[in-house]
């Protein structure tokens, strides 16, 4: 009996909290600077932060942090104050529809940033969409997410008003490689390798049939399974096949032992990937020197951008055990595109937050501009980043060094 009468006065005090949350609840003080109420807005964050991708998701949790204590600090929405609730989907599109469920169901939550991974984003979409809470996420690259199946058949339709994205899609980034590894490189043969992952096997697609299209030749096809280790027999195919070089659709840690197998038999070839592949993890990966290995990454390195020098100053001073990593930027960018559609929101009403905010919130999402820490961020009638600008990389000395930044041309 007493653990059930804990349990119900646990369930009531939840209830109330929620319903206080919904009419926009109070800060520790109660009142902003004017001695009006302040309402408390939450930001969502769905990444993999455990397991082999947490590298890149410690990176996107922390800079959506950066973007809502950089809100707070300056006022940016008045009456508002915003906070973070970051949720682990180990890179499982189940885990993700979960926890989508749950930032859904926490009616404080106007936005969320994430996932990483185009899978997960597949499991959450539907789960958004019902409830019209606004997604950004700052890495997905599968067209299909914005655009519909049937985007390769030419015929484009959104899916989910809810979906936006910071990164490009692979539409840009597979075809800005296969371009740069034919003209650039002066790769002819090509051996392509993915990882029948939703970002990998579609990415890989789209580079062969772009590589295909400007005369390169595709010296074979295999796959692999994530987490395996043991690609010797697809090494040796490599290898027999007399490519000059290798495609791969996937991720970086299986990137990494590609790569170190290939040239253990005896294919002294180039490695090539997308921004999955653009890790440090890549080389430590590795117990081949893998220098000349190349991956494509979606805009400029960060560290050059003018735009950024103040996003790259605080990140250091906010003290955090992790990089920011190659989504940084694009996290900071989706958080502060929600906190301005929040902001939009709050001014279109008279300077309060609405009780029924998801709706509006979304709506304003579209309409959003600004000179972001990766340049111009607004988005077109997809939900698809405006920005088209990639990087390709190349292992030098055992580290990433950027070679070649571009905005992609048709």
């Amino acid at each position: 009996m007493r653990h059930r009468s804990l349990l119900a006065l646990t369930t009531t005090l939840t209830s109330a909290a929620l319903l206080l949350t919904a009419c926009g609840s109070r800060d520790d003080k109660g009142n902003d600077d004017s001695g009006g109420s302040q309402s408390t807005v939450t930001i969502g964050i769905d990444v993999p932060l455990t397991g082999s991708l947490s590298p890149f998701g410690q990176g996107i949790k922390n800079s959506v942090d950066l973007a809502v204590k950089t809100a707070n600090k300056n006022k940016e929405v008045k009456g508002v104050t915003f906070k973070t609730v970051a949720l682990d989907d180990q890179a499982v599109p189940g885990t993700g529809q979960q926890n989508a469920a749950k930032l859904v169901a926490d009616t404080s939550v106007l936005g969320m940033v994430g996932p990483m991974n185009s899978g997960v984003a597949q499991s959450m979409q539907g789960v958004f969409a019902k409830a019209d809470l606004t997604q950004v996420s700052p890495a997905n690259t599968n067209p299909a997410l914005s655009q519909g199946d049937n985007w390769a058949k030419g015929t484009k339709a959104r899916p989910f008003k809810t979906y936006f994205r910071t990164a490009t899609t692979d539409i840009i980034q597979g075809r800005f490689a296969a371009q740069y590894f034919f003209k650039d490189a002066r790769k002819k043969k090509v051996f392509v390798v993915d990882d029948k992952q939703t970002y990998g096997a579609g990415l890989a697609a789209i580079f062969i049939q772009e590589f295909k299209r400007l005369g390169g030749e595709i010296a074979g096809t295999d796959h692999l399974t994530v987490k395996e280790t043991d690609f010797t027999a697809i090494a040796n195919k490599i290898k027999n096949s007399g490519a000059d070089s290798v495609y791969f659709g996937g991720q970086f840690p299986e990137a990494g032992l590609l790569s170190d197998q290939v040239k253990k038999a005896g294919a002294r070839i180039p490695l090539m990937g997308g921004d999955g592949m653009y890790n440090p993890g890549f080389i430590t990966a590795s117990g081949e020197n893998n220098d000349g290995d190349l991956a494509t990454s979606v805009g400029y390195p960060v560290e050059e951008l003018d735009s950024a020098k103040t996003f790259v100053t605080n990140y250091k001073a906010g003290g955090y055990k992790d990089p920011y990593a190659t989504y940084g930027g694009y996290s900071y960018d989706a958080a502060w595109a929600i906190i301005q559609a929040v902001k939009k929101t709050v001014e279109d009403n008279k300077g309060k937050l609405p009780a029924n905010a998801r709706p509006k919130v979304l709506a304003a999402m579209s309409q959003v501009s600004f000179d972001g820490v990766t340049g111009k961020v607004s988005f077109d009638q997809y939900g698809d980043t405006t920005n088209k600008q990639l990087t390709v990389y190349r292992v030098t000395d055992g580290e990433w060094k950027s070679l070649k930044s571009a905005t992609f041309q048709d």
